[in-house]
Formats: structure tokens, C-alpha cells, sequence
């Protein structure tokens, strides 16, 4: 599960690199115009509909993103499978679909299906477009169906397993939505504790996209609350010192715990990987910071160490609480960025908003030696510390005779008949194998290759450098 959950994320790296920019966007069009979000100013609207183009279509970009990642050979095809698959689920699961099937107005469906365009929808989508592309990709039909054979009966594949898909989620989505809707509704007499199990829910959901429905609980006027409404127009219903307690505890996180983290992420990555990984981290720590945007960082690392994600969410719930009891209260039109933490200076509802800087401090501390602990600690493949070893890219082969090097590894690898799967890295051919006895590394190293790499009974691993390439190309030609 760790290496497929893994597998997943190092497939997300593709769409979440385009995020930050998009971040950065949105931040300089809500600082030009912060109450009218490009109403007020052409610039500002520009800028935000720039971002909104990327950000809107996060579960698009995933649903792409997975399917070409997962594929066994990252072809195009994948692409258009994830995206087939997408557009399928949520087409049928649409509010308007829904009520049609129903047959009633669109006000009574529920409030799920409004929501079910969402990274969950994105990345299972992909993993659909992807599985079908790897079991159907050589099919062979009859000759009158010949047109469809191979990569182009993929599609059609994908389409009907999305279908079916779309059955099930037709009934478990609504429940799952209203029972957390119904969760959320049940701790809000729990004061900073229920502020606190809150902020970690809405962290540990968001791989999921179910974090939408307890906001409609604690930010919007679902049950009452309107945390978001009031503490912006300080109407009746307004509690100075209460209200903005379901916001408070984001900022402290957004603007200086994640971007603490990603510090520790690029501390602790390998010499060698250092610069692509400050590019990325870099990028989404900017983007967390001044608008709050925190998706380049958390799919960053949420798949390949979910363990860690998961001391996030925790210390995220922590900081609700601490702020919930603390004479501190701030709110957000977008989200806990910078951009937003300065503007509840002038918000009716606001307590000392200076008193962040204190708190984020101390909580920027927490997040950086905490991160780095739990990275160490348990070898966790965040940014920069993937499989490949640091020296893997500086390997010269002796000759370029790819052709006898893939005989000499298919030979040690037991032939054709034991591969059961075969894909390469940036400097390793990864080979699943159906009987683990067959494999002889002697023969293997007669290639001339770095080594041979056995991280469990099934899976080999041939180091061969930058080449690498070349020799899984010619192993399956042979194949």
C-alpha cells in the first residue's frame, strides 16, 4: 500500500508544480483589489482569472497527472483515459444529472453532488484511466473490430469501469457528505477542543475533497455558525473574542508551520536532489505564506508520507486550539495567508491580530523539528530523499552496447516468462518478477551495470545510470 500510496504521489509532482504560480496570481490580484476580487480593477481581474484557471482545475490536472504517471510506460494515452474517466464521473454525478434521474428540482438534490468535482474525484479518476491503460493497452479484438484494438479500446474500457464507478459513488457519496456534515454539527458546543478537531479534519480531508462539508458547517450559515459572514460584517449573531475561531487557527500553519516544514523537507533531501527539491518547496512555501494556497505542498508530500501528513493535520488541530484560547482572532475572505491576516486588521470582529507573529513563530519551530524528527526517524520519501542514491547520476557505462547489457540482465532476471512488470526510473530499470529464485545477479552484473537492488522478495532493482533508458528499451523489444 506505502508503495502504490507513493507511487500516487510522485505521480501528483507533474500537476502540482503548475500550482504555486497560480498561488502567487491570486495573491497579487486580492492585495490590488481585496474586497472586490476584480470587480473594482481590470489588473486585478486579469490576475485572478489567470489563477483561477489553474486552481479550478486542480481535479482535472490530478485525473491527468495520475493516469500518465501510474501508466506503465507514461504514455498519452493514459492521459486521455484519466481525463475520459473524469469528465464521466462527474458529468453523471452532476447536481443537475442527479436531479434529473430523481426527477425533481435541482434545490433538492444533495448538497454533496454540488461538490463532487473535487481532487478525490481527480485522482481516483486517474487511477481508473491508468489501470485500464495497463491491463487493455495490447488487447486484441476481432478483425471487424480491429479499428479499436490496443491503446484506442482504452478509452472505451475506461469509459464503462467509470460508469460502474459512478454507481457506487452515486450512493456512498451523499452519506459520506452528510455524515461528516452531521459530525461537524455535533461538536459545536465543544468550544477551542471542538475548533481543535475541526481544523484537523479539515486538513486530514482534504486528499479526499470531503473537507468542503464541515466548512459549510463552521464557516457558512449551515447551522448557525457563520464564522466567515460574521467576523467580516460583525452582524447580529457576532460574539468579539468567539467569532473567527474556526479561522484563527489556519494562520499560524499556512503562513509559517507548512513553510517551516518545507525547510525541513529541503534540510533533510540528499545533496544531489537539494536544488530540484528548493524549486519546488520553495515555490509552494511562497504560496502557503502570502495567499494560503496550500496544495503545491501538502500533495507534495501527502501520498509519498502519508505518516507525515498526518502529524499536519494533528498539529494544525493543535493550532486551533491554542488560538481558540488565546485573546487572538482573525478571519479570511480567501484564505489564511498573508494577504488576509493583514486585511483583518481593519475586520470588526478581529482580537490583536499582531499576536500571530508570536504565535507562528513558535509554531514554525514545532513544524520545522518536529518535520525534520518524523522525516529521519522513519525514512520518509519526501521531496528529495526519493529511492535513487546520490551517485546513481554521475554512473559511465563502459561501452553502449544496450543490446548485449538487456541480454545479459533479461537473462538474470530469468528470462521473459519470470517479468512480470517493467518500468524504469531516472536511473534504474524496476522489475517485478514473478518467481524470485530465478533471478541471478551474477549474471545481471556481467552487463557491466552499478548493481542490483532487492528491496523485497518480488521487485529488482538494476542500477544503470543515465542510460538507463537504452537498456530497459532493448530488454523490451526482447521481451
Amino acid at each position: 500500500m506505502m508503495k502504490y500510496l507513493q507511487k500516487i504521489g510522485k505521480s501528483l509532482m507533474l500537476p502540482v508544480a503548475v500550482l504555486p504560480a497560480a498561488g502567487i496570481l491570486y495573491g497579487i490580484g486580492y492585495w490590488i483589489d481585496p474586497s472586490g476580487w476584480g470587480a473594482n480593477s481590470l489588473v486585478a481581474a486579469y490576475f485572478i482569472k489567470a489563477a483561477s484557471a489553474i486552481i479550478d482545475q486542480i481535479p482535472i490536472l490530478f485525473a491527468i497527472g495520475v493516469s500518465v504517471g501510474m501508466a506503465k510506460d507514461h504514455d498519452g494515452t493514459s492521459a486521455l483515459s484519466g481525463l475520459v474517466s473524469f469528465l464521466m464521473i462527474t458529468t453523471l454525478l452532476s447536481t443537475g444529472a442527479v436531479a434529473m434521474y430523481k426527477g425533481v428540482d435541482p434545490s433538492e438534490v444533495p448538497a454533496a453532488f454540488g461538490k463532487i468535482s473535487n481532487a478525490f474525484i481527480g485522482i481516483l479518476a486517474g487511477i481508473i484511466g491508468s489501470s485500464c491503460y495497463n491491463r487493455y493497452k495490447d488487447t486484441k479484438l476481432p478483425d471487424w473490430l480491429a479499428f479499436f484494438s490496443g491503446k484506442r479500446c482504452v478509452a472505451i474500457v475506461t469509459a464503462g469501469a467509470s460508469i460502474v464507478c459512478s454507481v457506487i459513488l452515486y450512493f456512498i457519496w451523499p452519506l459520506i457528505y452528510a455524515a461528516l456534515v452531521a459530525f461537524g454539527t455535533a461538536i459545536l458546543g465543544l468550544g477551542p477542543i471542538g475548533a481543535g478537531i475541526y481544523a484537523m479534519l479539515n486538513r486530514a480531508l482534504i486528499p479526499l475533497g470531503l473537507h468542503h462539508a464541515l466548512n459549510a458547517v463552521f464557516w457558512f450559515d449551515t447551522a448557525g455558525i457563520n464564522d466567515l459572514g460574521l467576523f467580516w460584517s460583525g452582524a447580529d449573531g457576532a460574539v468579539k473574542g468567539v467569532t473567527g475561531q474556526y479561522m484563527t487557527g489556519f494562520f499560524p500553519v499556512m503562513m509559517f508551520g507548512l513553510p517551516a516544514g518545507a525547510l525541513a523537507m529541503y534540510h533533510t533531501a540528499k545533496d544531489s536532489k537539494k536544488k530540484a527539491a528548493a524549486s519546488l518547496l520553495l515555490a509552494g512555501a511562497l504560496a502557503s505564506f502570502f495567499t494560503g494556497i496550500t496544495e503545491p505542498l501538502e500533495f507534495a508530500f501527502m501520498f509519498m508520507a502519508p505518516g507525515l501528513y498526518l502529524v499536519h493535520a494533528a498539529l494544525t488541530g493543535i493550532s486551533a486550539i491554542v488560538c481558540a484560547l488565546l485573546p487572538l482572532r482573525l478571519g479570511f475572505n480567501f484564505s489564511a495567508g498573508f494577504v488576509d491576516w493583514f486585511l483583518s486588521f481593519k475586520a470588526p470582529m478581529a482580537v490583536n491580530p499582531w499576536l500571530l507573529i508570536p504565535v507562528g513563530l513558535v509554531f514554525a519551530v514545532i513544524y520545522y523539528f518536529v518535520f525534520r524528527f518524523v522525516i529521519i526517524k522513519f525514512d520518509l520519501k519526501t521531496p528529495g530523499r526519493e529511492d535513487d542514491e546520490e551517485d546513481e547520476n554521475n554512473i559511465e557505462l563502459a561501452g553502449d552496447d544496450f543490446t548485449t547489457m538487456a541480454k545479459f540482465v533479461l537473462e538474470g532476471l530469468g528470462g521473459k516468462e519470470n517479468i512480470k512488470e517493467l518500468d524504469y526510473c531516472a536511473t534504474r530499470v524496476r522489475v517485478e518478477v514473478n518467481d524470485y529464485t530465478q533471478v541471478d545477479e551474477k549474471i545481471i552484473k556481467k552487463a557491466g551495470v552499478a548493481g542490483v537492488v532487492r528491496p523485497s522478495k518480488s521487485t529488482v532493482q538494476v542500477i544503470v545510470g543515465p542510460k538507463v533508458q537504452f537498456v530497459h528499451d532493448e530488454i523490451k523489444k526482447m521481451m
